[in-house]
């Protein structure tokens, strides 16, 4: 099926996978992995700004629990945008949902990115969170939007590219390796994502 995305017809729909995939799972898969190497970095983050704030380091429980909390917001968000990609994606259509959820990893990033300049260990809870709810959204979304939107015997290819770019999102964290708090120029790529998302054709299934 891969030699059929070449022909010229199909062009625009292997844009669409790009820009679906690099601007949603793959992201996605970067922030999964991407905690679990910099556990070190935001930590030790978390202490200095406790430090600067009221003059004593954490005790290690405290710690551990604040960091707990970053982690588990990602899961918390996930599950809500989960339960509502349903209603979003009927109600405003695939397309400008999708469009949506850009903006909202945007805001993501951005306070994950500059937490530090803030000095604001919070900012990263409050970034994991939205984080969390975009990826629950586009995991959905992408699915169905990619399936309604290609043709019959290219159907089945198109939506495992999907999986293809949340496992592809792990290998490049684990890669890396990068501080966290790097993450703030995937803004910049959802935005260029977010305005080629723009020109891409609304579901057939739901033209809102």
């Amino acid at each position: 099926a891969f030699h059929h995305l070449w022909q010229v017809q199909y062009r625009k729909l292997l844009l669409m996978i790009l820009v679906l995939g690099i601007g949603g799972t793959h992201l996605s898969g970067f922030q999964m992995s991407v905690i679990n190497y910099t556990s070190p970095y935001i930590q030790k983050f978390i202490n200095e700004t406790w430090l600067e704030r009221y003059g004593s380091a954490l005790h290690q429980e405290t710690l551990t629990l604040l960091w707990s909390f970053i982690v588990s917001m990602y899961c918390v968000g996930g599950m809500i945008g989960c339960l509502c990609s349903g209603y979003l994606t009927a109600k405003y259509g695939k397309k400008k949902c999708l469009l949506f959820n850009d903006v909202v990893l945007i805001v993501a990033t951005l306070n994950t990115g500059f937490s530090r300049r803030a000095k604001s260990f919070e900012m990263i809870l409050i970034g994991r969170f939205l984080e969390g709810i975009g990826a629950g959204i586009h995991m959905n979304a992408h699915v169905q939007y990619a399936g309604e939107i290609s043709p019959k015997k290219l159907r089945g290819f198109v939506n495992v590219t999907s999986s293809v770019f949340l496992a592809l999102g792990k290998a490049v964290a684990r890669i890396l390796g990068l501080r966290y708090l790097c993450c703030s120029f995937w803004s910049c790529f959802l935005f260029v994502f977010f305005m080629a998302g723009k020109c891409c054709p609304p579901s057939p299934r739901n033209r809102c």
